[in-house]
């Protein structure tokens, strides 16, 4: 079968970002996703209201039952939601119920982009450290390296997170202006190996982000090489964006949602 992605993710009702994100970026990649659901969220288009998480015994249940089915090539994790997720999902690594040596991408979801913490920043933060040693990559944007850092200097933070186990950061500029192009730098073990300039496209856009993530995971499924997979990534996440569905046309301060489904 296709190579299997295996994300744990959030439902977001919207469409926008989440599980369904993931399940269309990297059918997009050309590679299966399965999903064990982390949490069902209150958002639209525009703002998070609420969440509820599910327990880290149903999202294991859920991961184990996948794990024993299907060859799952990659795993890509978004929102965790709890503490207990975050370390349910540390131990599936540290136990090898997940293939030693599998890549995984990581991205460390602590505020959605359209509003809304989707969980205790600070007690999030401490936790996600359980799972640097085990991450191929890790996808923050800016808000999210700083906090995982420590480290106002985009850059210092990246270094800084390869130093704390991660193998790879993908540095993404694009929280930090409202104008310009957008850079993006791949760190690997601390140095900067890559560096892209992607055009800043008019208005905001739901489930960048985490779409971006799944479709390096799922060209990473595909047998690319880590730059390669990034390289992709850039170009199509560029096109989706360009073809973005507009739910509220006439209101210039209404996020887009990625069309990952446009053929280029």
């Amino acid at each position: 079968m296709r190579p299997v992605v295996l994300c744990f993710s959030g439902l977001d009702p919207s469409g926008g970002a989440g599980l369904q994100a993931d399940i269309e970026a990297i059918g997009q990649a050309g590679a299966h996703a399965a999903i064990a659901c982390t949490a069902i969220t209150i958002q639209n288009s525009q703002q998070v209201f609420g969440f509820e998480a599910c327990t880290a015994s149903l999202v294991n249940s859920q991961a184990v039952a996948v794990l024993d089915d299907l060859p799952v090539a990659v795993i890509k994790s978004g929102m965790l939601g709890t503490t207990d997720n975050i370390a349910m999902l540390s131990q599936l690594f540290a136990d090898e119920i997940i293939v030693k040596g599998t890549p995984f991408v990581l991205d460390p979801v602590l505020v959605a982009n359209s509003g809304g913490s989707l969980g205790d920043e600070q007690t999030l933060v401490s936790a996600f450290k359980q799972l640097l040693p085990y991450a191929t990559l890790i996808t923050p944007n800016t808000h999210e390296l700083r906090a995982l850092s420590g480290e106002q200097d985009l850059h210092i933070g990246a270094q800084k997170l390869c130093a704390q186990g991660t193998h790879a950061v993908l540095v993404k500029t694009s929280h930090d202006f409202d104008s310009g192009d957008i850079e993006q730098y791949l760190y690997i073990k601390g140095d900067m190996v890559h560096k892209s300039v992607l055009p800043r496209l008019k208005g905001e856009f739901h489930g960048s982000g985490c779409s971006l993530a799944s479709f390096i995971a799922g060209r990473l499924a595909m047998g690319d090489a880590l730059i390669d997979a990034v390289k992709a990534a850039d170009n199509w996440i560029t096109k989706t964006l360009r073809a973005a569905d507009a739910p509220h046309p006439e209101d210039a301060k209404a996020q887009l949602i990625p069309n990952r489904f446009m053929r280029f």
